[in-house]
């Protein structure tokens, strides 16, 4: 008797992607049997994070989806639909990195939901201030 495929969800914008982002892809997808990617909007990355991405919606989701560990990727558009998505995708588990520890607890009716430790000294922010003041 086979095992029940595992599917794990998980969600982000990924502008400017970088090493964090790849090593939690890594590490979520070793959870299951397929990774899928929500990847924020432009539109909610802006309210959000008060700012547009770097790099455009469409090219951040060809950027994930090329990733090895992603199966495939779609459109994140709103915060409070997260649990319609996770239902629409078929998620066993939910990932999400740890400086986001206990705000989706409320999804585990969903999903398995399980916060994985970001990548110390790197994060989007920080990559985008090394840029501005390079010279």
């Amino acid at each position: 008797m086979s095992r029940p495929r595992k599917t794990i969800v998980t969600f982000g914008t990924f502008d400017v992607f970088h090493i964090g982002h790849l090593n939690i892809l890594k590490r979520a997808a070793a959870l299951g049997d397929r990774l899928i990617v929500g990847v924020s909007s432009d539109r909610l990355n802006i309210e959000k994070k008060g700012r547009a991405p770097v790099y455009p919606e469409a090219e951040r989701l060809e950027i994930v989806l090329q990733m090895k560990p992603v199966t495939s990727v779609f459109v994140e558009d709103s915060l409070e639909l997260k649990a319609q998505y996770l239902r629409d995708q078929g998620a066993d588990i939910l990932v999400m990195g740890d400086d986001w520890a206990g705000k989706f607890d409320h999804l585990s009716s969903v999903c398995k939901v399980v916060y994985l430790p970001r990548t110390e000294g790197v994060s989007t922010t920080q990559t985008i201030h090394k840029i501005k003041t390079y010279d």
